[in-house]
């Protein structure tokens, strides 16, 4: 395969892309709470392969953010059925689209619940610029902003986890969330059949544990469904004040 000096270009804006992804220091990691990246994707949107790679290597290279890809579940009528759709993730981005005033489209990323803008882009090249250049910086500045109104806990004894919530100032909900570690899926039909996709961090639950009022709460709970769980601490207007995985 013969490559374009266009394309050229575009690996190597990729791999830039790649190599921002170093890690925080352990000292940084260990005392802050890790921003929450949300991906809004679907296995049947021909524009979301780049988005779920960008994703997956934070996964693998970054702890100062937790990154979840939410299937949606709008695309499963256009010849493929995501089979990590989720309602549950299609509700989350409907009221996204609300309080940003955009709608629901994939990919879109959000980044801490304060800012998402990922416009769904056909052409790769132009989706992998709008990476760097949009969700990049987004994240570097949720990262120095780091929100916190309280510091959360969690932790696994078998099939229960137990959930500590500190004390502090505000008001908001409790939520966990299950997922996956890693899926490869090979794609049968759509906008993406004749692929296999590799995704990680893939969200199969999420509910809501408790509200949250500023006074402390310990909770025991059962896994949640997938593999994997973090808490997040959602304040009223949709922010992201708290996190923690296991």
């Amino acid at each position: 395969m013969t490559l374009s000096l266009a394309s050229l270009r575009h690996a190597s804006t990729f791999a830039v892309l790649l190599a921002s992804f170093a890690p925080s220091s352990p000292s940084a990691a260990a005392t802050d709470r890790p921003v929450v990246i949300e991906l809004f994707t679907s296995q049947g949107c021909s524009s979301c392969p780049p988005a779920n790679a960008y994703l997956n290597e934070m996964v693998r290279q970054r702890r100062d953010v937790l990154p979840l890809a939410f299937h949606v579940t709008y695309w499963d009528r256009l010849g493929w059925k995501d089979p990590f759709s989720l309602p549950a993730a299609t509700d989350r981005q409907a009221r996204y689209g609300s309080r940003f005033g955009d709608g629901s489209y994939t990919p879109e990323i959000v980044v801490d619940g304060v800012t998402g803008r990922l416009v769904p882009l056909r052409d790769v090249p132009a989706l992998t610029d709008a990476l760097l250049e949009v969700i990049g910086p987004a994240i570097d500045r949720a990262r120095a902003a780091r929100a916190t109104a309280t510091p959360l806990k969690l932790a696994r004894n078998g099939d229960k986890l137990t959930v500590e919530v500190g004390g502090g100032e505000g008001r908001g909900r409790v939520l966990l969330v299950g997922f996956d570690r890693r899926h490869e899926t090979a794609i049968g039909r759509g906008e993406n059949g004749g692929r296999t996709l590799e995704e990680l961090n893939v969200v199969r639950s999420v509910r809501t544990l408790a509200d949250w009022s500023g006074t402390a709460l310990r909770l025991t709970e059962p896994m949640p469904e997938g593999e994997d769980a973090a808490v997040i601490l959602e304040a009223a207007d949709g922010r992201i004040v708290g996190a923690a995985r296991l």
